[in-house]
C-alpha cells in the first residue's frame, strides 16, 4: 500500500478513528466483505459467468482487509477528490473510483450491522418517538421554501406564513 500510518494520531486524523475502534470495526468489515465476495461468486456460478473462486486473482493496491477499511473510512472522513485519494493509495484515478463504489456498500452494511448507523427514516411517528426516548431536547434545523401560491383563498390562508416578500410553506409543529 501506498499509504503508510505511523502512529494513532495520524489514523485518527486520516480515518476519524482510534486504533481501539478501528480494530472493533475490522473483523466486521472482513466478514461483510468475505460474504458479498461468497455472494457474488454463487450468483456467477449460477449464470455461468464465474471464473475463479472468492478471493483468486491480482490483489491490487489494497490487498489487505485492514488497506481496504483504512481507504474507505479516509475517503469518507476527508472527502478527497479521485485524483488525491488516488496519489495518496498509489493507484490510478479509475480504480480509486472504483474501489470508493465497491467498498461503501461493504462499510454500510458492518455499520448497520453494529448498529452504529443513524436512523434515517420512520415509518410512523410512534417509531420517532421510541427513537427519541431518553432525549430531553431536539433541534431541527429547517427553511423555508417558495412554492405557488394558490389561487383559493381558503387553501391559500393554510399555507400563509405572514410574510409579505414571497409565498413560503408554513410549517407545523405539534409537540408529543
Amino acid at each position: 500500500m501506498g499509504l503508510v500510518i505511523r502512529n494513532e494520531r495520524q489514523l485518527k486524523s486520516l480515518t476519524g478513528l482510534s486504533q481501539g475502534q478501528f480494530d472493533y470495526l475490522l473483523p466486521c468489515f472482513s466478514d461483510t466483505y468475505f460474504d458479498r465476495q461468497q455472494q457474488a461468486y454463487e450468483k456467477g456460478l449460477k449464470a455461468d459467468t464465474r471464473r475463479r473462486k472468492p478471493g483468486g486473482g491480482s490483489k491490487g493496491k489494497l490487498p489487505t482487509m485492514s488497506d481496504r477499511l483504512i481507504f474507505i473510512l479516509s475517503y469518507y472522513k476527508t472527502y478527497p477528490t479521485f485524483d488525491v485519494l488516488a496519489s495518496q493509495f498509489d493507484m490510478a484515478r479509475s480504480k480509486a473510483h472504483i474501489n470508493v463504489h465497491k467498498l461503501s456498500p461493504i462499510l454500510y452494511d458492518t455499520l448497520a450491522s453494529l448498529e452504529l448507523m443513524p436512523y434515517r427514516r420512520f415509518e410512523t411517528p410512534e417509531d420517532l418517538k421510541s427513537a427519541l426516548s431518553g432525549i430531553d431536547q431536539v433541534i431541527i434545523d429547517a427553511t423555508e421554501r417558495a412554492y405557488r401560491r394558490s389561487e383559493d383563498d381558503e387553501e391559500q390562508k393554510a399555507y400563509y406564513s405572514g410574510k409579505k416578500n414571497s409565498t413560503r410553506s408554513k410549517i407545523q409543529y405539534h409537540s408529543a
